[in-house]
């Protein structure tokens, strides 16, 4: 029991992380070193409402059994309070500042994208040239608007249910991997803002319609993408960071933040702009090796720990 106020607090600490573009709550989890746990648990979780989706009740009852809930329940409360506490905040940010967060957030991202690159064990001119088409499709589509709808003014009631559904599914899978972001994907499908103002607005059916999104999500794609993962990761790592890549044309800062995939000029206040991307950037790569080094440490000492029985 004495551990769940910790686990609180190691969920708003991620939280804060997948709130922000750029920065995975994954990778916190590393540095927490309760990543395999939280793994572990969703893949629970996971089966529990795959066989609740098939009609089977008492298999689902028994995977559910199997769910570390004193571990996932506080988890999940720090992180929606952190969701709650921060949201209005960076919302009045990206509205009073939106060059100089769409900064902060380009640098969080490129962050992520030297992340994802280390993630590749082979690098051969057909990862090269599934992440460059990826991300030469993703520059241009989004080039094809010359708007967003993920700004910090985008109304909740601007896009249908099944859109906040689609939104969530999306970012949860995002959410649970080391270097990528769901708040990032969340950019990239221009829910960002929406998404926010439903949060500070408490406007119910956008959230309800994302909540279920990430249960689907959970339930469906976290097990494709396992699969994904297992059988072709490098493949995948490659179409990821070429999406992340080319979606870094919608935080591109001028003219308008995240509220314009125009590729403005840059303004007077470009020294503030580069030293937040600079900062931003740095962020990631620090956390990542503070996380790696965690991990390795960890590891050492599982095995140490069996070389001892």
């Amino acid at each position: 029991m004495r551990e769940i106020p910790f686990t609180a607090l190691r969920g708003f600490v991620m939280g804060m992380a997948d709130i922000v573009p750029g920065v995975s709550g994954g990778t916190v989890a590393l540095v927490f070193a309760i990543y395999r746990r939280l793994v572990g648990a969703i893949r629970t979780a996971s089966t529990a409402l795959e066989r609740l989706a098939r009609a089977d009740v008492a298999g689902a009852r028994r995977a559910l059994s199997q769910v570390e809930w004193t571990f996932i329940v506080p988890l999940l409360g720090g992180i929606l309070a952190a969701v709650a506490t921060l949201s209005g905040p960076i919302e009045r940010l990206l509205h009073d500042r939106p060059e100089e967060m769409s900064g902060l957030f380009l640098g969080l991202v490129a962050g992520s994208t030297v992340v994802a690159w280390q993630l590749l064990t082979t690098r051969d001119v057909r990862r090269l040239g599934v992440l460059v088409a990826v991300a030469a499709v993703t520059f241009l589509a989004l080039g094809l608007s010359e708007t967003t709808t993920g700004s910090a003014e985008a109304t909740a009631g601007g896009h249908a249910l099944w859109v906040y559904f689609l939104a969530g599914a999306v970012a949860i899978c995002a959410m649970i991997l080391p270097g990528i972001s769901g708040s990032f994907m969340l950019v990239a499908m221009g829910m960002y803002g929406s998404v926010l103002g439903a949060v500070n607005d408490r406007d119910l059916p956008p959230l309800v319609a994302v909540a279920l999104g990430c249960v689907v999500g959970l339930a469906l794609f976290s097990r494709l993408l396992h699969w994904a993962l297992s059988e072709h990761h490098d493949t995948v790592t490659a179409a990821l960071i070429g999406l992340m890549v080319g979606s870094l044309r919608v935080l591109w800062p001028w003219p308008d933040g995240v509220d314009s995939t125009v590729l403005g000029s840059p303004d007077g206040r470009l020294g503030v702009v580069v030293a937040l991307a600079l900062g931003g950037l740095a962020l990631v790569v620090a956390l990542n090796a503070l996380a790696k080094r965690l991990e390795h440490r960890s590891t050492a000492d599982e095995i140490d720990e069996l070389r001892s029985v």
